[in-house]
């Protein structure tokens, strides 16, 4: 195939690409997402295929990826309806909701130790598996988890102080050498 322009390209396959999006998803609406994603996908990154015979392996490779995005996603923090699952969640006064906003959870999170941020970042933030962390942290996947533990350890005492109230009402971080609480997990 010479190099097809855009509107081309969504005339020849948009119907093979809804159908296969269908097959894998099995919902109309996840369908359209994932095929419209694909053509967004070619949109922004399709110059970089090099033999524009390709184009249709390229268009179904990258729905597929994105339907296992997706999966992976869904499988990681599962949909569940609010009052299926509202006896599960903790309780927390309403006034401790309030006080806490992004930002200041933001700012804690800077002051936790580098060497717990980084995989508190990732994981919370990134949205990556303890396996993706491990790789690209280049660690143990038990030192992953470890970190995470001794770091969500680390935010809540921040948090903690931060709610409490301060002279100043800013984040203050702990000692360096400062431990966790938590050692067993570590």
């Amino acid at each position: 195939m010479d190099d097809p322009d855009f509107e081309q390209l969504v005339d020849r396959f948009y119907e093979p690409l809804y159908r296969f999006a269908l097959s894998l998803s099995k919902r109309e609406h996840e369908a359209s997402d994932l095929t419209q994603h694909t053509f967004y996908m070619w949109a922004t990154k399709g110059h970089q295929l090099r033999d524009k015979s390709k184009v249709k392996t390229w268009l179904f490779t990258t729905l597929r990826r994105a339907f296992l995005g997706s999966r992976r996603r869904e499988s990681r923090f599962p949909h569940q309806e609010f009052d299926s699952v509202s006896h599960e969640l903790p309780s927390q006064k309403a006034s401790v909701v309030n006080d806490l906003d992004g930002g200041i959870v933001v700012e804690a999170l800077m002051s936790v130790d580098e060497l717990y941020r980084a995989p508190l970042t990732l994981f919370y933030l990134e949205e990556h598996s303890y396996k993706e962390i491990a790789e690209l942290l280049e660690l143990p996947i038990g030192t992953v988890m470890s970190r995470l533990s001794r770091g969500k350890q680390q935010l809540r005492d921040l948090l903690r102080v931060t709610r409490a109230g301060t002279a100043d009402d800013k984040i203050v971080p702990l000692p360096p050498n400062a431990q966790p609480s938590n050692r067993h997990h570590g």
